[in-house]
Order: structure tokens, then C-alpha cells, then sequence
């Protein structure tokens, strides 16, 4: 993915990761479209990054993403990059039913079945750019799990592979996939994680993020250095360390 000249929709994106992300890849000469739920906010992130455009959509409700879809391309036909980045995670009791399920089907929704349908309301678009890509956004946790957000866990799982399976789909098109791996970030993603001291900085987080863009154009994978520990466990062979570690540092992950 070049790192500039481009335009960029980003979903699920008026605070946290994707807010940081669509300011600095804006300032490295994108033109990029936030997308949100809700409209203060949109209105707000409007006022206070002009040259910013915003578009309501509600990444769990199919309709809204068709009308998003309509209008981003409508308003800007070069679109080259989708960035998937609406996400929930919750903690969860698997010990009762009643204290999970209704949080794992909306965990699914948002985190599963929302970047799907995204993908398939503007693949036929980006297949027709000269050069495109498709920024999917797993976790670490895709690789080793958090106790207490298994539904979160699983959802990034799925994320990762999907992206795997659609790179090769995709191979004889001009879509780039690539896949963005978060380890913690501070965001409010979770109760009381903005604050949390194992979480990486936001600022640090997507500053890595850029450069790694930047500097490596053929990556299908970006991995800053502190998300290595949780994505590389199995391959060295310490997993359960990993997950041990995990586990007992802080409730909280992304």
C-alpha cells in the first residue's frame, strides 16, 4: 500500500485507532472519509479536521452500509482503500448462557459480519481501481486468547484468516489485502483501558503503524514490534507462556 494519493474509507472510526489513523494518514496526503454511528460526533470530527469527510453508517445494520456505500462512492469515485475498523469487545462468563450470548451474537455482527458485508458492498469498485487496497484490522489476540473476551478473541480469529483466504482470492486482481494486528492499544475499546499501563500508547501505536506503510509498501501483515509476543508464540514455541503471561498481566486486551 503506497502511503500517500490516496482515498481512503474508514468505518467505525470517530474515536480510538481509527479516529488516530484517519488524522495522520490524512496529513500524509490522503484524502480519507471517517465513517460512525453517530452524527455529533461526525459533525464534531468535521469541525476539528477540516479537509476530513465523514459519512454515517452503522456497520451492524446491512442497509446502512448499502446507503454508506452509495454516497461515499458517489462523492468520491477513486476510492482505492477500505479499512474495515468498527469493532466491540466485552467481557464474558461462558459459565451461563445468559451471560453471554447476547453479547457473542453482537460481537459477531459488528466484528464478523460487519467488515463482510462491507467488503462486498465495494469489492466491485475497488477491483476496478488500478490499484487498491483492502486493510482488514484482526488483534493479537487473534493468536493468543484473553480469558474473559472469548467471543472477541474468536471474531479476530476469524478476521485473520478470512483475510488470508481472500489475499489469495484476490490474488489476480489489483486489491491488495493487508492485515493490521493491534496488540493492547490505549483506546476506550474496554472499561478503564485508556488508562491501562500494558497498553501501548495511541500515539506510539499508529506512529508505528504509518511507518511501517511507509517503509514496507509489500507487506500483507503489519505488526508493530509489541504485538510480536502474542502473534509469534506458537511459531517459537512458548505459546502457553504467552497466554500464561497474557492472562495475568491485565484484564484488559485488544
Amino acid at each position: 500500500m503506497d502511503i500517500s494519493g490516496n482515498t481512503i474509507f474508514i468505518p467505525g472510526s470517530t474515536s480510538g485507532i481509527g479516529l488516530a489513523l484517519a488524522i495522520e494518514l490524512q496529513a500524509k496526503g490522503n484524502t480519507v472519509i471517517v465513517g460512525g454511528r453517530r452524527t455529533e460526533l461526525l459533525e464534531r470530527i468535521a469541525a476539528d479536521h477540516p479537509g476530513l469527510d465523514t459519512v454515517r453508517i452503522d456497520t451492524a445494520d446491512p442497509a446502512s452500509i448499502d446507503a454508506a456505500a452509495k454516497e461515499v462512492l458517489a462523492r468520491h469515485p477513486g476510492l482505492n482503500v477500505l479499512v474495515p475498523m468498527a469493532g466491540i469487545m466485552r467481557v464474558e462468563d461462558w459459565h451461563r448462557p445468559e451471560s453471554f450470548l447476547e453479547s457473542a451474537e453482537s460481537i459477531v455482527t459488528t466484528n464478523v459480519l460487519g467488515p463482510i458485508r462491507l467488503i462486498a458492498a465495494f469489492i466491485e469498485h475497488l477491483r476496478a481501481q488500478p490499484d487498491a487496497t483492502l486493510l482488514t484490522v484482526s488483534s493479537g489476540l487473534a493468536f493468543a486468547p484473553l480469558k474473559v473476551t472469548p467471543s472477541y478473541n474468536a471474531s479476530k480469529a476469524a478476521i485473520h484468516m478470512l483475510s488470508e483466504s481472500i489475499r489469495l482470492q484476490l490474488a489476480d486482481t489489483s486489491v491488495k489485502v493487508v492485515e493490521l494486528q493491534p496488540p493492547a492499544v490505549r483506546t476506550d475499546l474496554m472499561p478503564g483501558q485508556a488508562e491501562s499501563e500494558f497498553a501501548m500508547p495511541l500515539d506510539e501505536f499508529v506512529d508505528e503503524v504509518v511507518t511501517l506503510l511507509e517503509q514496507r509498501p509489500d507487506a500483507t501483515e503489519i505488526q508493530v514490534e509489541r504485538v510480536k509476543f502474542l502473534r509469534y508464540g506458537e511459531a517459537r514455541g512458548d505459546y502457553d507462556q504467552v497466554v500464561a503471561t497474557l492472562n495475568a498481566a491485565d484484564p484488559h486486551g485488544e
